[in-house]
């Protein structure tokens, strides 16, 4: 998401998509495939845009990951005081 955010912050429209709509092709595809594919169904207005909540949720969601996983690392030390 941080390549999204400094592209939109400097005017580019980004969309992101979900991927398991874009996953329709069969057989193995490589990454010049994909983003062909990719490329044909945004030019057809088949490629719908994942919702993205605002700058205010995006930096609150932020915020309570990082505390996620300070609180998940300190239960890991604990646990690994205790064992010793």
């Amino acid at each position: 998401m941080a390549l999204h955010d400094v592209l939109e912050s400097h005017g580019f429209e980004v969309n992101v998509a979900n991927a398991r709509h874009t996953k329709t092709l069969p057989g193995r595809k490589t990454d010049v495939q994909e983003c062909q594919w990719l490329q044909k169904l945004h030019t057809f207005g088949l490629l719908n845009n994942s919702f993205r909540p605002p700058e205010e949720i995006r930096v609150l969601r932020g915020y309570l990951r990082q505390r996620e996983n300070l609180v998940a690392a300190a239960a890991t030390c604990i646990q690994h005081m205790q064992k010793h």
